[in-house]
């Protein structure tokens, strides 16, 4: 026969109330809990207040508790920028929403280096950036001599086939080329026979210049219209029509 000694079972949230209550009352601990919650309130608004500043510093990193594969120097930023015809610029001129985790990361990092994070940059497209008339921002801070460290990456990805469609417009030699194979292209649309009964290699190569010359005209005007320019100048332009 098993012996049964008649000992109640033991509440473990009978036991946590217990506990709690050996280190801080029910009452104090509301107004603990209240204070925590507005000193991160203010901390965060903080931060979005240095965001939405964008002043200019250098942040003084303790690189030993630093993630290496974060940091990155300003060609590479520059390249990505290029690429894809991104905007590189403090983070005052951008006009999206700064999400919660970002902050958070802000916060963790601040918390790690014992320090205040200024400086912010973003790498956006320039239709997320409030930019002066002379779908995945990526946040930086720097870190001196040209080196930024990342902070966050928000948002969707960028078209897979967006990298192939701003090729055209990197720089010049880019555009030209461009626009030569898109004439040759339409060139060879046209119908044989359409300006004489039997069309000549000389003849083609005409059409194709005319062509050529129509295609460049338009781009020029609609250039100069819009007031566009190539990434390679506009990448760290706070300017709409740079």
């Amino acid at each position: 026969m098993k012996l049964k000694l008649g000992l109640p079972r033991t509440n473990l949230e009978e036991q946590l109330y217990k506990s709690r209550k050996k280190r801080i009352s029910s009452e104090n601990i509301l107004l603990q809990v209240q204070e925590i919650f507005e000193r991160e309130s203010e901390k965060e608004e903080a931060i979005l207040q240095e965001i939405h500043d964008g002043n200019d510093g250098i942040n003084n990193f303790d690189l030993d508790l630093l993630e290496s594969n974060r940091i990155f120097h300003l060609s590479d930023i520059e390249k990505l920028c290029i690429d894809y015809r991104l905007r590189f610029l403090d983070s005052k001129y951008f006009k999206g929403k700064i999400p919660y985790e970002t902050l958070v990361k802000i916060k963790t990092l601040e918390k790690q280096q014992q320090i205040t994070l200024k400086g912010f940059k973003i790498v956006a497209p320039s239709k997320l950036f409030k930019l002066e008339n002379a779908d995945d921002p990526l946040m930086f801070t720097p870190m001196g001599n040209d080196y930024f460290y990342l902070v966050h990456k928000w948002g969707n990805d960028l078209h897979p086939l967006r990298k192939v469609m701003m090729w055209p417009f990197k720089h010049l030699e880019n555009f030209i080329g461009f626009l030569f194979v898109l004439s040759f292209l339409i060139a060879l649309l046209i119908p044989d026979g359409l300006f004489s009964p039997q069309q000549t290699t000389t003849q083609f190569f005409m059409i194709f210049f005319f062509v050529f010359k129509w295609v460049s005209g338009l781009s020029i005007f609609y250039g100069f219209k819009k007031g566009k320019n190539f990434s390679s100048a506009i990448w760290r332009s706070k300017y709409y029509n740079a």
